[in-house]
């Protein structure tokens, strides 16, 4: 029998001083009941507080890091609820957002997530507002394309108006802007950010939104950088598993298609790694493995993953199944390797047949045929809902690197 909390429901918005007291992590206060025996009727309270002096006070308290807390919580089938004791002054409405630009997935922390994904769910209500938000009027955002793009793009432009603000957009600065008479990328985000107040940029070149980030003296937003990363993505990636799974810690993820060209899964990989009790299969062709250094990092966090060529066994046993395309545009000249990547796993209803009923399959899209189109009809086919969330996150990033909690 699970236990139950042995605090008294409450909201925690209208119980707390500040609009982001649901982001509290610093003490848990738990019942548990028939830990020891199975025959014992016996339940007792128990104290766990990330506060050693804290943890001193209290009779039956145990004193542990937060890591420690949510492991004995899953472990002990503990249902608790966050207390918070000392509110977590970082996220305060007023303060500035901690990080100056989004340019990689390691950036981000657990807590920041958890506060991230508090701000994007008013970004939703705000949304559903047909009057909108002059959150950010004044404020003007230069949107540089280098590659083809409709989701991220028109996303973070829809964010930008809908919360007041002004749009500056090239959609294939490759071609039609000074890159092609050979202006460095430097030279060219010294002269955007003369113009805006913050710059979303996605570029074919690994790397370059970090060199674009250590030039400006405005934020700048990755919005993807060839086949290194898509930090946007995934959060709205990891925003979609939440609301979709109803949980983070203990989950099983499928990923499935090009691995080894796709900045999104590697993205989703580095987030994934922050949470407890993740298992993260991969499924590709082998000439687009996941490289080395992501199994290596996940390996170093001790995330459990495991290579496959069975999708409809990984399919079976997973929360999530992240299909990918195989890009072609990766390949060059070498169209015989893609030819032999292409095709090889598809979604299909057969998988569907396999699938667990809560789980859901995600795609960052464009689709192309790894998922067959009539899997749209089916509930658990989430990656148009998916794609929706992206413009709460990038609402919510907008708002914090320009205006702050």
């Amino acid at each position: 029998m699970a236990s139950t909390c042995s605090l008294p429901a409450f909201n925690l918005h209208q119980a707390m001083p500040t609009s982001k007291a649901t982001m509290c992590y610093g003490k848990f206060l738990c019942s548990y009941s028939n830990l020891v025996s199975k025959q014992s009727v016996q339940s007792k309270p128990i104290f766990i507080s990330t506060d050693s002096t804290y943890a001193r006070v209290l009779p039956n308290a145990i004193s542990m890091n937060r890591r420690e807390c949510e492991r004995f919580s899953l472990r002990n089938g503990l249902l608790c609820k966050a207390l918070e004791i000392e509110n977590n002054s970082l996220f305060r409405v007023g303060n500035k957002f901690q990080l100056d630009d989004v340019i990689e997935a390691q950036q981000f922390d657990r807590d920041t997530l958890s506060a991230i994904f508090e701000v994007a769910r008013d970004m939703e209500k705000i949304e559903k507002n047909s009057f909108g938000s002059q959150i950010l009027k004044g404020y003007l955002m230069a949107t540089l394309f280098y590659e083809p793009s409709t989701r991220t793009r028109l996303s973070f432009e829809s964010a930008m108006k809908r919360l007041g603000g002004e749009v500056l957009t090239t959609e294939n600065a490759r071609e039609f802007s000074s890159a092609a008479k050979g202006e460095t990328l430097e030279d060219t985000i010294r002269t955007v950010e003369g113009y805006s107040d913050i710059i979303v940029m996605r570029h074919f070149e690994s790397g370059a939104a970090r060199r674009a980030a250590a030039t400006a003296s405005i934020p700048v937003i990755n919005a993807g950088d060839g086949p290194g990363q898509h930090p946007t993505q995934a959060l709205l990636d990891v925003y979609t598993i939440e609301r979709e799974i109803g949980k983070l810690n203990g989950i099983k993820v499928g990923l499935v298609g090009d691995l080894a060209n796709g900045r999104t899964v590697r993205s989703l990989a580095y987030l994934l790694s922050k949470y407890l009790d993740v298992k993260i299969y991969f499924v590709s062709p082998d000439v687009v493995k996941m490289k080395d250094d992501i199994k290596d990092y996940l390996s170093s966090k001790g995330v459990a993953w495991e290579e496959s060529g069975d999708l409809m066994e990984v399919a079976s046993k997973c929360d999530v199944v992240y299909q990918t395309r195989i890009q072609r545009e990766r390949f060059g000249e070498r169209t015989d390797l893609y030819e032999e990547a292409r095709g090889k796993y598809i979604v299909d209803r057969n998988v569907l047949s396999i699938m667990q009923k809560h789980a859901v399959i995600m795609h960052p899209l464009p689709r192309l045929d790894e998922i067959t189109v009539d899997v749209d009809e089916d509930p658990r086919a989430a990656y148009f809902r998916q794609a929706k969330n992206g413009l709460y996150i990038r609402m919510a990033l907008l708002k914090l690197l320009l205006v702050g909690w």
